[in-house]
């Protein structure tokens, strides 16, 4: 999490570059720079111990020399990312803020990257930042906030958040993480309304969770309990991220994929969904049959009587933990920019500040 993501580019470059490939045969389009949470005020935020050696532009550079080495090997695009920053978090403005987005523009120039992604947001206001930025280069930009139906977290309307990125220049808008696929096309239905009523045309792009998160509130998955080490029992499955895509699809959204939580397994689900709209397979495909109809070499008769759409596309998974509570309840300290627990600092948490933490945790449960 963090800065120990992007690092990675660099000092584990064949894990990075086998992570795209797996993606590339499973059908993605495009290869994103491996840059999420790269800005240097995140890199050197709260004592990360790497920031003067591992800087923004350093990470930056190799991820998008990664990126585009996977994407001429299949036809894909690249793309660069920028996301939320401790900056704005911090209330240091807009001047600082863009600063921070620009840094990392320059090599995402450099490189020769295809478009540019602007994503992660709580709030429309440093999205609309960062698009500005982006935009500033002559790139297509596309542009998601990490909210759900019930808006940004200072309370802008789902609806009034992509009609003001269209506004700023976003060629491209929509909603990646924090939420499952289904409360991810609810809010993405909330855009397309919004921006049709105010006749806006702009092209859609959704990338939810690979999670299922009923029970989370307006802050998104990082309130739940089991955020970030013990999401595993709430993944979804495959042919539920089939549905998500022809749902997706029928909804007009042409930027399909997916966020925390997704495998290359997830992906080939959306382009084989999609398949008779893109006219082909993706290589991740050669020896998987649809719908389980590999199952039919099956020795054990019970499972070949698997090997049909109709058993999967029915399914009702157990939850495969004995005990395990069906919801969880979200910790909900309703923090966010402009408060004083969320100001950002280069030095490292101290155990006095963890304790006063631990004892809000304990006394909001």
């Amino acid at each position: 999490m963090g800065p120990s993501t992007p690092e990675a580019a660099v000092e584990h470059p064949e894990a990075v570059r086998q992570l795209h490939r797996e993606f590339l045969r499973a059908g993605s389009d495009v290869m994103q720079a491996f840059t999420f949470y790269a800005s240097d005020d995140k890199l050197q935020n709260r004592g990360y111990i790497n920031s003067k050696t591992l800087t923004s532009k350093v990470i930056n550079t190799a991820a998008c020399a990664i990126a585009r080495e996977v994407a001429n090997e299949g036809g894909a695009l690249v793309a660069g990312g920028v996301s939320q920053t401790p900056t704005y978090l911090s209330g240091k403005g807009k001047g600082f803020t863009q600063k921070e987005f620009q840094k990392q523009m320059s090599v995402f120039m450099e490189n020769k990257v295809d478009f540019l992604i602007a994503e992660y947001f709580e709030h429309i206001e440093e999205a609309e930042w960062a698009t500005e930025v982006c935009k500033a280069t002559g790139l297509p930009v596309a542009t998601t906030l990490c909210i759900g139906p019930d808006g940004d977290l200072h309370g802008v309307s789902t609806g009034e958040c992509a009609v003001r990125l269209v506004k700023a220049g976003a060629d491209i808008v929509g909603i990646n993480c924090h939420f499952d696929p289904t409360t991810n096309l609810a809010a993405i239905r909330k855009m397309k309304t919004a921006l049709d009523a105010a006749g806006l045309k702009v092209h859609l792009m959704t990338q939810p969770l690979a999670y299922h998160t009923p029970d989370v509130n307006k802050q998104g998955f990082i309130d739940l309990p089991e955020f970030p080490f013990s999401l595993e029992p709430r993944v979804c499955t495959r042919w539920e991220i089939q549905a998500y895509a022809r749902e997706a699809y029928k909804m007009g959204v042409r930027y399909i994929g997916g966020c925390c939580g997704f495998e290359p397994y997830h992906i080939r689900a959306i382009s084989e969904e999609l398949a008779p709209e893109r006219g082909f397979l993706p290589p991740g495909s050669e020896k998987h049959a649809p719908w389980g109809d590999g199952l039919r070499l099956h020795t054990k008769p019970w499972v070949r009587a698997r090997a049909r759409r109709s058993y999967w596309g029915n399914l009702k998974p157990a939850s495969g933990r004995p005990f395990s509570a069906s919801l969880s309840t979200s910790d909900s300290w309703g923090v966010t920019a402009g408060d004083q627990e969320l100001e950002q600092k280069t030095d490292s948490t101290t155990d006095e500040e963890l304790k006063s933490l631990f004892s809000h945790s304990e006394n909001s449960t």
